[in-house]
């Protein structure tokens, strides 16, 4: 259940204490701004639960130390069809569990409902203790939007959880940000302020009546925070210093908030601090003996975590205080990580086109995010973390193994899938002979021009590692339609309907392959053409593969559309095909004729 190893527990409560403490505002990011920073939308959309809304759900209960009853409390998130949980991060100190599930929004809500019920059944508050403020036993618990949903409409469907849980468990509810009407009292901190030992008189004024539920405190489940929120990323870097005073001056310096100084005259002004959607504060953690800056990130498109680490690096050196690594709380996009890990490639001048899987390696090592314990990116990445792996089983496989399936006896993988693979070795190659050029003796004034052809080139490869999977899921799906009832009339029409729609993805999927591979022989030729000279055999084996790929991918659209019934869209895809078809081995030609002119011999 818990995405941590049990020994880095312990480090959660230092960083939910420092995270949570901050307070949040109220915003109204649009959706395409938060799928711009995180990525997770097309994620989701596409591999988890297909165009549906999704919201996150990232509840705070009170306990973080028994064990047992953080887990009854999650087993009633993962009973709700739909819903997947992602993380569970107890702290001891604070007494407290952050918990981070993902789903439509209607299963969303039903399982944070059944869990503040849980929560409610088996935390005391009046025995509670904890650093973190508080007010109950589901102290607060955030809606976000992740994909095909608008801030609106999920700050709805807070409001709807909100007035369930008032009703039906009896308890006090407040509404907060982008759920909250009134905006004097929806900040999370003006709402928990007094905490739970407060709240006895608080909840009695007027002004402080709940939005839902009686306005008579819970002694023993307290009152629960429910709103609706953009997606943040919590983030904390590290200080060679035990100072929480100087690391606070550093915290005020990049803030947008700024600090409050005084002027000759006496009159307080606001300095604003240098990072826009930044709040950050200074504190020293016990358990590493350092001080760190803790930060919220609000808004990523606008500062996102390179720069902060980047800009805390400056203000720290200016003080004399040096940066010695940093740390992530809890989930982030995979965006955030790529695009730390181009960032410092491009201040040392090298290629950013790069394998993800080493863009994220250059980020982790750039910004100390492994100095307090191992960064695991299938544990702490969205993405990875919500990605269905039944959809890239071939390419997961050893070579070996992929040689092996391909032999078996099974006609999947096929023709169509070595196609692919082929196309995406080919234009591996190519972007080999990019990355060498980019760091070539001689040529440092050319690092950014091969970095872009790079760049190309892994992004045609990615694609059709893609659809090395696709292809076989394509195959599966014409199985499947066959496989389906015909025994009566409205059974053989749903069986018909349902072969012709596989037959079209059939078709689809080899004919991206063909479109793909040659427009990667763009990136092939270039590198035959003017990349290094003791690699210009590789592209031409680029080449070479490119065009296998092409006219395999071409045989298996030939053979697809031979059962497909509209003749129109399979005359006009034949004819299109036939054309990129004689065009990669035209462009081929011309690649081996460069590439024979170099070798000589």
């Amino acid at each position: 259940m818990y995405c941590r190893p049990k020994k880095q527990r312990s480090r959660s409560t230092s960083r939910w204490d420092n995270f949570l403490r901050f307070f949040i505002i109220n915003r109204d990011i649009k959706l395409d701004q938060i799928a711009l920073a995180s990525q997770a939308s097309n994620i989701l959309a596409s591999n988890l639960y297909g165009m549906q809304p999704i919201v996150e759900c990232v509840p705070n209960f009170s306990e973080g130390n028994d064990l047992t009853i953080i887990k009854q409390i999650t087993d009633q998130v993962e009973m709700v069809e739909g819903v997947r949980l992602l993380n569970v991060d107890p702290g001891k100190a604070t007494n407290r569990t952050v918990v981070t599930f993902v789903g439509p929004p209607e299963a969303v809500i039903e399982a944070a409902f059944q869990a503040i019920k849980k929560a409610g059944e088996l935390i005391d508050m009046s025995k509670h203790k904890g650093e973190h403020p508080r007010m109950g036993a589901t102290d607060v618990c955030p809606l976000i939007p992740i994909a095909n949903i608008s801030m609106e409409e999920t700050a709805r469907f807070a409001q709807q959880l909100a007035e369930r849980v008032g009703k039906e468990l009896h308890i006090p509810v407040y509404l907060y940000e982008a759920a909250q009407p009134d905006k004097s009292r929806s900040n999370l901190s003006v709402i928990r302020a007094g905490e739970y030992e407060g709240f006895f008189k608080k909840i009695t004024q007027p002004e402080w009546k709940p939005d839902f539920g009686p306005a008579v405190f819970d002694e023993k489940r307290g009152g629960t925070v429910i709103g609706a929120r953009d997606f943040l990323v919590a983030y904390n870097i590290n200080l060679n210093t035990t100072s929480t005073r100087r690391a606070n001056a550093i915290a005020f310096d990049v803030r947008e908030a700024g600090r409050k100084v005084k002027t000759d005259s006496g009159e307080m002004i606001v300095t604003p601090g240098t990072l826009k959607s930044v709040k950050a504060i200074g504190w020293f953690i016990e358990e590493y003996g350092v001080a760190q800056i803790s930060m919220n990130l609000t808004n990523i498109n606008v500062t996102p975590v390179h720069v902060a680490f980047d800009e805390v690096c400056r203000k720290a050196d200016a003080r004399g205080i040096r940066v010695t690594g940093s740390e992530l709380v809890g989930l982030v996009p995979l965006k955030s990580m790529t695009d730390a890990g181009k960032y410092f490639l491009q201040k040392q001048k090298r290629s950013t086109g790069v394998s993800e899987k080493e863009l994220i390696k250059i980020a982790v090592k750039s910004m100390g995010l492994d100095e307090l314990g191992p960064f695991k990116p299938e544990e702490r990445i969205i993405e990875y973390l919500l990605r269905n792996t039944a959809d890239s089983k071939l390419v997961k496989m050893t070579l070996a193994d992929f040689a092996d399936e391909t032999a078996s006896e099974s006609p999947a993988p096929g023709g169509g899938s070595i196609s692919a693979y082929i196309g995406a070795l080919g234009i591996s190659l190519a972007t080999m002979v990019a990355n060498l050029s980019s760091h070539k003796k001689g040529w440092d004034d050319r690092w950014e021009e091969f970095s872009q052809w790079a760049e190309k080139g892994e992004q045609y490869k990615n694609e059709l590692v893609r659809l090395v999977d696709a292809d076989t899921k394509a195959f599966n799906q014409i199985m499947n339609a066959f496989g389906l009832p015909k025994s009566t009339e409205e059974e053989k029409s749903a069986r018909s309907n349902a072969i012709q729609e596989a037959t079209r993805f059939a078709i689809d999927i080899p004919f991206k392959v063909m479109e793909i591979t040659f427009a990667s022989m763009e990136v092939i030729k270039a590198m035959a053409d003017t990349g290094n000279p003791n690699s210009v055999s590789d592209a031409g084996v680029g080449a070479l593969c490119a065009r296998s790929a092409v006219m395999g991918a071409f045989m298996n659209v030939r053979i697809n559309a031979a059962g497909y019934e509209d003749k129109v869209f399979v005359a006009d895809i034949l004819e299109r095909g036939r054309e990129i078809e004689n065009k990669t081995i035209a462009l081929e030609k011309d690649i081996l004729t460069i590439i024979d002119g170099k070798l000589g011999n």
